[in-house]
């Protein structure tokens, strides 16, 4: 299988990183706008949409500011891939975005991209800053 390339895309978006963090770390927060439901089990996370279900590991988190999975497809590969969201402050202007690293095919990229601009523009309308 072919490497896959990191890309890394930043949203303004208007709420307090605690809020924030409650959508991007928890399963009833990501279902409200990540996934149609999520369960977990400890660190494994199961991501439901439609008739499709994929799982990932959470590999690591840090309270109020960022989460990280790995899908268990892309650990099965092998792959050092994993999708990052993290919450950023600028110190200055206290503005907030949320940052998101992620992986994709070569020709999946800008699919990718658009992908979680859709997402990013449920979680906004979710949160009422859209």
């Amino acid at each position: 299988m072919d490497e896959k390339i990191k890309f890394e895309i930043e949203f303004p978006i208007q709420a307090s990183p605690q809020l924030l963090y409650q959508y991007i770390a928890t399963p009833s927060g990501l279902s409200e706008w990540f996934s149609d439901n999520v369960n977990s089990r400890g660190e494994l996370f199961t991501f439901m949409w439609d008739d499709s279900e994929e799982r990932a590991k959470l590999l690591s988190k840090k309270s109020g500011e960022r989460v990280k999975f790995r899908w268990l497809e892309d650990e099965e590969d092998d792959l050092a891939c994993y999708f990052e969201i993290k919450i950023q402050v600028d110190d200055i202007t206290k503005d907030v975005s949320l940052m998101i690293t992620d992986f994709a095919e070569e020709d999946e990229v800008d699919e990718s991209k658009m992908l979680w601009s859709n997402q990013i523009s449920s979680l906004k309308q979710v949160l009422g800053s859209a």
